[in-house]
């Protein structure tokens, strides 16, 4: 093919999986495009892959920048942290005012802030935008959540509508907001990713130990939720693991793999920043942490030794508890994406985001890792009320919480009884339960921080603050 100067409209750095299938993507819908990755293996996949299209790989930064067309749009889908920065130092000699640079990344939010100052002091246009779908997402349509410069992203609206997943004919992208808002969505999904895998590992669990069901039967109960209220993409790809043999054995490969659970970070962050901000997210929270629990593999072996880990079956009715543990797990789920739904409206007033949750929502059902049925619920619901609170106080959600929460009761009660880990399930009932308790405990937490340390409290019907010297009265 020809590598005509300037022929190219768009630049990808960063030729892994990921980088490799948007390009490829963006050539099916009839864009000339080109690659650049210091790995000539990477380079020449995308040569490979891409014989048949408007796509060009390049080895030589410069020759890649001298390709595109000006003002030249790139995107760099490289690890975050301090390769994204020595990306940026490397290409920005060879940029030009008015040139578009995009950090398609899972980049921390403050990161992409303090870049986003940098480049504009040097006439760059910059935005990060998240990307969810995976390998096969980028390659077919993505969920895209781009934020920040929103001049730079008007230019690149129409390749990103392109390419992005469609559901109802919808493209799954939108403008999310100023600064480093489109980052931040993706990290928040991310966290509820985290919630909705584990809700899932913590079902396994209960119907592995608990119910001693074999992994057909548990593939089969998968495969059911999915076909019903729970569908989403994460079920989806589960049924297909409970159905993949160890090459060469007649066994499943989920047996061969160790319980050691990886992160590369997000589900941290979401968790660190909603503490920031201090919106509760504790069924994401105990995700990030049983991942971290579960690296101490050494030490939960010891302890199992010393204090026994039997199969804990439970003394249940298998049929009338799966159908209870179906309804603890929609009711976990939609707890979980109100936590995030929750974190993402404290941000938008702390961050001044002016995020559409309706409009995230819509882009969220399709592409995207978390997509499910239930994102349509999410979407109505603020689609109807734009300034929703909460998500648990529309009415919709009231009525499909209420129903399943006995679900949840029961499954957790047996569950602890017999010593069955559900950390997620039991986050995401107590947070429930105290969300509707009008009258919490924290007065004494209050009356306790007073005593030892003088940091007053507030009463009823009463303005102003006050502190007592407790040791006083007996």
């Amino acid at each position: 093919m020809s590598t005509t100067s300037n022929k190219y409209a768009f630049g990808m750095i960063g030729l892994g999986v990921m980088g490799r299938s948007l390009l490829l993507n963006m050539a099916d819908h009839g864009y000339a495009v080109a690659g650049h990755d210091k790995d000539a293996s990477k380079v020449n996949s995308l040569n490979e892959e891409g014989k048949d299209k408007d796509v060009q790989g390049f080895s030589d930064a410069k020759e890649f920048i001298a390709s595109l067309t000006t003002p030249r749009a790139i995107m760099m889908l490289v690890p975050a942290g301090k390769i994204v920065d020595a990306v940026i130092e490397e290409m920005t000699p060879l940029l030009e005012k008015g040139d578009i640079l995009i950090d398609g990344g899972n980049s921390h939010f403050t990161d992409t802030n303090r870049r986003v100052e940098e480049l504009e002091a040097k006439g760059l246009h910059f935005f990060g935008m998240g990307v969810s779908g995976g390998e096969e997402g980028a390659r077919r349509g993505p969920s895209m959540m781009p934020g920040g410069d929103k001049e730079a992203y008007n230019v690149m609206k129409p390749i990103f509508e392109a390419i992005a997943a469609k559901v109802d004919g919808a493209p799954c992208v939108t403008y999310i907001g100023p600064g480093a808002s489109g980052h931040f969505v993706k990290m928040v999904h991310n966290g509820i990713e985290y919630g909705l895998m584990q809700l899932i590992a913590e079902a396994y669990e209960i119907m592995k130990k608990g119910l001693q069901m074999d992994n057909e039967a548990i593939g089969d109960v998968f495969t059911k939720w999915n076909a019903g209220r729970l569908q989403s993409f994460l079920l989806d790809i589960t049924k297909d693991i409970f159905q993949y043999n160890a090459p060469g054995t007649d066994h499943l490969l989920i047996d061969d793999i160790k319980d050691e659970a990886k992160a590369k970070g997000t589900g941290k962050w979401t968790s660190q920043v909603a503490m920031d901000l201090q919106a509760p997210i504790p069924t994401i929270d105990s995700s990030v942490s049983m991942r971290d629990l579960s690296k101490y593999k050494e030490l939960r072996v010891q302890a199992a030794a010393l204090y026994g880990d039997g199969e804990k079956a439970l003394d249940v009715d298998t049929d009338s508890f799966l159908e209870s543990l179906e309804q603890a797990f929609y009711f976990s789920m939609i707890v979980s994406y109100a936590q995030g739904m929750h974190l993402l409206s404290r941000a938008s007033e702390e961050y001044k985001y002016d995020l559409k949750l309706g409009e995230i929502a819509k882009i969220w059902r399709g592409g995207c890792i978390i997509r499910s049925a239930f994102l349509n619920d999410i979407f109505k619901a603020y689609d109807k009320n734009p300034s929703l609170a909460h998500l648990l106080l529309d009415d919709n959600v009231h009525a499909l919480v209420s129903e399943a929460v006995k679900g949840a009761r029961t499954v957790l009660s047996a569950t602890i009884t017999a010593g069955i880990a559900a950390p997620s399930f039991t986050a995401s009932i107590s947070y429930f339960d105290n969300f509707i308790n009008k009258r919490m405990p924290s007065n004494l937490t209050q009356a306790q921080r007073d005593y030892f340390g003088a940091h007053t409290y507030e009463l009823i019907g009463k303005e102003g603050v006050f502190h007592t010297q407790w040791a006083e009265k007996k």
